[in-house]
């Protein structure tokens, strides 16, 4: 298998297109850190991945700015997830081991080993390919966040494709 070099690629795409130079976001500060109060064996953990997970059945993924999220119950057999999203050269590895964009079985095994207290309900997705910032703070942030509020999660994984 090759590697895909992401940045170069969207670079000379939107050269071919005839755009300016994609402007990739760039924090102006750090986030910020809140340690842990309590051990992350006793933490109840949330998903999110920007991998465009869905569960079969589920509406897949459009492929422009596409803002929305999927709820994926974290029981949800492994072959029951679908993939959709604008970077179909990264699917083929997912499609084949969903765990490589979508790591829910080592969550299970982490919290059934203890290492973690439990894994929330439900997990979420999105598709990452989202080139609004705007849209990103203003629609899909707001969403993650209330999302992960109602599941109670005390730590977010965010795993970006």
């Amino acid at each position: 298998m090759s590697t895909v070099e992401y940045m170069k690629t969207i670079r000379e795409k939107y050269s071919k297109l005839g755009y300016d130079p994609y402007g990739w976001h760039k924090a102006e500060d750090s986030p910020p850190w809140t340690p842990l109060a309590k051990p992350l064996s006793d933490c109840k953990i949330g998903m999110m991945s920007t991998a465009g997970t869905y569960v079969a059945g589920q509406e897949a993924y459009f492929y422009k700015d596409d803002t929305s999220h999927r709820i994926i119950p974290s029981a949800t057999p492994m072959e029951g997830l679908r993939f959709s999203h604008l970077t179909e050269n990264y699917l083929p590895d997912a499609r084949r081991d969903p765990n490589c964009a979508f790591p829910l079985e080592p969550l299970r095994t982490l919290a059934d080993e203890g290492v973690i207290g439990s894994v929330a309900d439900n997990v979420f997705s999105c598709m990452g390919a989202v080139y609004s910032k705007r849209r990103v703070d203003e629609e899909l942030a707001p969403a993650m966040y209330e999302a992960f509020a109602r599941e109670g999660v005390e730590v977010a994984y965010l795993v970006p494709l």
